[in-house]
């Protein structure tokens, strides 16, 4: 498969109560901004491309879990926020000439009409090695098997479709 053909799969972290799958519904597309983590912004920097698929997850919320999908809507640049000292998310050591954190613009797809939770993701054999659901794993932008990735989805169907589907 050439570069260009592949799609990767990912999974991002929000608290819901600083900006959910309702948010960026409303919004359509949004800046996927306040990433302070090396490892999140590499993977937004040197891996995530337009079309890729995104898992939003609710963290911090009760309960913990898969709200929707998203869209990478284009290649990663500078976080404004960085440079904003208003912002809570200012950098002082990030410059406009040699920024150190960037940011995707994620597209919204879809919220799940049922929410998958964590719970039940943990319960799913098939997801045991998933990134999210590893001891420890606290990383807000992480990838996701295509598998896992699918896997999820079809949870998010079942769910919607009812007991009495």
């Amino acid at each position: 498969m050439s570069p260009a053909a592949r799609k990767g799969y990912w999974l991002v972290k929000t608290e819901p109560s600083v900006y959910s799958i309702d948010d960026l519904a409303r919004d359509g597309v949004s800046m996927w901004d306040g990433v302070r983590n090396y490892q999140a912004r590499n993977s937004m920097r040197d891996d995530m491309r337009p079309g890729d698929r995104v898992l939003v997850y609710h963290s911090n919320a009760d309960p913990l879990c898969v709200a929707g999908v998203a869209e990478v809507a284009g290649e990663a640049y500078p976080d404004p926020t960085a440079f904003d000292k208003r912002d809570k998310h200012f950098d002082p050591k990030s410059k406009v000439e040699n920024p150190t954190w960037v940011l995707v613009d994620l597209k919204h797809v879809e919220t799940f009409a049922v929410p998958v939770t964590r719970k039940q993701l943990l319960a799913e054999a098939s997801l045991a090695d998933m990134g999210l659901l590893q001891k420890g794993s606290r990383l807000s932008v992480q990838p996701v098997r295509a598998a896992e990735f699918k896997h999820v989805l079809v949870m998010a169907k079942r769910a919607g479709r009812g007991a009495g589907a």
